[in-house]
């Protein structure tokens, strides 16, 4: 009986499914390239190769699974490329005070790998389709953005967290937390917390967090205006912040 001595990559290799997958790899590359210079021009954390990269990986594995297993196996892997891409979006996401960067990057990293996942199952016209969104909603929404901006918004409108401070006396801590809480739920404002500090001057600070994300700022001045009225009131005064 013969023994076949030739090496298994060449058995294993099929000219027609070698073409296939350099196509998908090709495409993968060349969106990935377009998806990546818009980013690479703004001077993103992830630009030109992060995005090639990431689709051309996914249409790697997806590519090898749909080769080897077939179609179901290849929507399965698709699963892990859309779980795994994850890890590497939540890479490029800071977050400063109250300030988060790179939402958009890892969005678009997120795309990139479903561009890569498109031309890997060989859906080239879809990967294709894919990826002129994915530079569009980047570019030509940018304006849109910028006009939305630039729209001014009532104050009583925006969602924050609340604080109404007064100053005064350590005796009289108890009775002005109770003023405070008493005009306070005179005009409806319910309070999340109350919390007292002391100060090194002989003062205390009393501070209301109100549990509502929106408030009318000409009442809150009323009622800061009454609460300064009071004898033992050595300063009152409130706050908004946008909530983490």
């Amino acid at each position: 009986m013969a023994i076949d001595m030739t090496p298994h990559f060449i058995q294993a290799f099929d000219p027609a499914g070698f073409l296939n997958t350099l196509i998908s790899y090709a495409t993968a590359f060349v969106l990935g390239t377009a998806i990546g210079a818009e980013r690479q021009f703004r001077q993103r954390t992830a630009g030109l190769r992060t995005n090639v990269l990431v689709a051309v990986g996914a249409a790697g594995f997806v590519d090898l699974a749909q080769t080897i297993a077939g179609d179901t196996e290849a929507v399965r892997v698709i699963s892990y490329v859309v779980s795994g891409i994850g890890f590497l979006g939540a890479g490029v996401i800071m977050k400063e005070g109250l300030n988060v960067r790179g939402l958009n990057t890892a969005a678009t990293l997120w795309c990139s790998a479903a561009v890569g996942a498109c031309a890997g199952v060989d859906r080239l016209a879809e990967a294709v389709l894919l990826t002129v969104c994915v530079i569009a909603g980047n570019t030509l929404l940018r304006p849109l953005v910028k006009a939305i901006d630039r729209i001014p918004i009532a104050a009583d409108s925006i969602e924050a967290s609340y604080v109404v401070t007064i100053a005064t006396d350590p005796e009289t801590v108890g009775t002005m937390r109770d003023l405070l809480r008493d005009q306070l739920t005179a005009a409806h404002y319910p309070i999340a917390h109350i919390e007292v500090e002391e100060r090194g001057d002989d003062q205390s600070e009393i501070a209301a967090t109100l549990t509502s994300t929106s408030a009318d700022p000409t009442e809150l001045d009323n009622i800061v205006r009454l609460l300064r009225m009071h004898p033992d009131v050595a300063h009152s005064s409130w706050s908004a912040s946008a909530p983490a």
